[in-house]
């Protein structure tokens, strides 16, 4: 829960810091500018909120690994939520306006993570949690998109190291196998997930992992 506080936090702060032509860049997503990223950030960020406040009174069929839906294939672009960010994005015209939406929505998801009971029941796509699983899970939404956010803005502060370190813990348990100890946290969650693809020399240190990434978040 802790963890979950300090990564969202330190990604708001950065978002906080852009200048207005950062917003125009592109982002460590594919085909999404800093703007679309930001935006989608705010969906996730309501996506908190509503499942925090969401109760469920079944067993939980998810956990912090078992919650992500793993795939071998490259989003495409394709998916209709995705486009929808995109225009939702361009709508805002003022970075003002967008920062704005973040820090309101996103501090109330902060303050409500920090409130919730970590073995409340929660229901989110058909799934269900504990409070302390879902914010788990959610530390490598944040670490990963706060790499993508300072993918091309190298002066912005990236990723706290301890959030860096959870995330690729995680990674491993969703992979089911370690990473090389020779690779950086930041390293291991960008070259896991596809968002770099790893040097020749990186690809002979994987091993037999070389073979189960990138790992595709859905």
């Amino acid at each position: 829960m802790d963890l979950f506080s300090r990564s969202w936090t330190a990604l708001l702060a950065a978002v906080a810091d852009l200048e207005d032509a950062d917003f125009e860049r592109p982002s460590g997503c594919a085909g999404w500018l800093v703007r679309d990223l930001v935006c989608h950030l705010v969906i996730d960020a309501q996506d908190v909120l509503i499942t925090l406040v969401t109760p469920a009174d079944t067993e939980p069929t998810r956990d912090a690994v078992s919650y992500w839906a793993v795939s071998r294939t490259a989003p495409t672009g394709d998916d209709p939520l995705d486009a929808l960010i995109v225009r939702l994005a361009a709508a805002y015209v003022e970075p003002g306006l967008l920062k704005f939406h973040l820090d309101d929505v996103g501090s109330a998801a902060g303050r409500a993570a920090r409130l919730a009971d970590p073995g409340l029941r929660v229901s989110t796509q058909g799934q269900v949690l504990t409070a302390g699983d879902y914010l788990s899970a959610y530390v490598l939404e944040w670490t990963l998109h706060h790499l993508d956010l300072v993918g091309h803005l190298p002066d912005v502060t990236g990723p706290p190291v301890e959030a860096l370190a959870g995330s690729r813990e995680l990674l491993e348990r969703i992979a089911n196998a370690p990473f090389p100890a020779c690779f950086s946290d930041r390293d291991a969650l960008l070259v896991g997930t596809g968002r770099r693809a790893p040097t020749e020399a990186e690809r002979y240190q994987l091993g037999s992992l070389a073979g189960q990434v990138p790992l595709y978040f859905g």
